[in-house]
């Protein structure tokens, strides 16, 4: 078997790199001068998203998909088909990409003065605003049957359901948190300082990508992205890669894209709290208790970027909540369907909540 970017595309999605900007067929939402919860005002923002399906006169079968770290539109596509979770016959799906991810507005696309380094800070809430405003100017939707994310886009899942409580019918967050707690943030700085040792990196301010660092921190989500026991199985024989060696050079041409999207992404990543929604004062217990929507909350058995017993904790806190464990050796890939059996596990759990 031999492994490609392309076969990874559910386990670890098109990173910010050419394979991602060469995605093609997306649309582009123009925003304007988009006004950022930073009070920055973000001039041409642009929201990056892509549709299957077809919106039905009761405009209530809309599906919402936001991206994740490293990730872009096609990020969900092992969900979206006839005899899987989101079939186009029966649903409108609506997949965007967020900001910093090479699509959207991010560092690497935006002109002077916010170009590069320059870039100003998001909150998850910011793409969630720029999502609403593409949902109901765009399509003029009054609500939505369900929003569904992995990872960062589980993040956003959360952030929709406390946000927008009477938008969002159903809310399915899997493998990621609402709230990214101190060992989350510290494991990112990991990855962050990796690239900015670099000296190529030059403060963001670089003539060409710093290879070097972002190999480094490619490196860093190879020990993070699977689970020791996945490593001690020697389970990456099944995706084609036959030494640790290649685990690495496959980690290295996913995270071959642009150093400063990849770190400001990475920012907001860290930054991520429901609680700091206007009103909750930091509460992120009191945030989650406020979610109207019906909750599908699926933590992966063996993830080391989010913990199952963080996940646990957050659940706890949300009224009409389904908690179910992804059963997995894959760590936070099984996520992306990694495998078949995750992908199978995931397709038939949001298949039936969805029910």
């Amino acid at each position: 078997m031999t492994i490609g970017l392309s076969a990874w595309v559910c386990c670890a999605a098109l990173t910010l790199s050419q394979n991602a900007l060469a995605g093609g067929g997306h649309k582009v939402f123009d925003l304007g001068d988009f006004t950022l919860e930073s009070g920055v005002v973000l001039t041409d923002a642009k929201l990056s998203y892509v549709t299957h399906g077809q919106l039905n006169a009761a405009k209530d079968n809309v599906i919402l998909l936001p991206s994740f770290y490293a990730g872009d539109h096609h990020g969900y596509d092992f969900l979206i088909g006839d005899d899987l979770a989101l079939n186009p016959e029966d649903y409108f799906i609506v997949a965007t990409d967020m900001f910093q991810n090479g699509l959207s507005s991010s560092p690497s696309n935006t002109p002077p003065p916010f170009n590069g380094p320059n870039f100003p800070e998001i909150a998850i809430r910011d793409n969630i605003e720029a999502g609403y405003r593409l949902l109901t100017e765009e399509f003029e939707l009054e609500s939505i049957n369900a929003v569904i994310g992995f990872s960062m886009g589980a993040q956003q899942v959360f952030q929709w359901a406390v946000s927008y409580p009477d938008f969002v019918d159903n809310a399915v967050g899997y493998c990621g948190s609402a709230v990214e707690h101190p060992h989350g943030i510290v494991r990112l700085e990991g990855f962050k300082t990796a690239i900015m040792a670099d000296s190529a990196y030059n403060g963001g301010n670089y003539s060409a990508q710093p290879e070097v660092g972002l190999a480094a921190g490619a490196t860093h989500w190879a020990a993070w992205g699977f689970s020791q026991e996945w490593y001690r199985n020697e389970l990456y024989r099944q995706r084609g890669m036959n030494s640790l060696d290649e685990v690495y050079a496959f980690f290295r041409r996913v995270f071959a894209g642009d150093a400063n999207d990849m770190i400001w992404l990475a920012n907001t990543w860290q930054n991520n709290n429901v609680g700091n929604t206007p009103g909750f004062n930091g509460d992120y217990e009191r945030a989650l208790g406020s979610i109207k929507a019906r909750v599908l909350y699926m933590p992966c058995e063996t993830d080391m970027y989010f913990h199952i017993d963080a996940l646990r904790h957050e659940a706890q806190f949300i009224p009409d909540v389904q908690f179910t464990v992804i059963p997995t050796l894959w760590g936070h890939f099984a996520g992306g369907g990694s495998s078949p059996e995750d992908a199978a596990f995931i397709n038939t759990t949001i298949k039936e909540f969805l029910r």
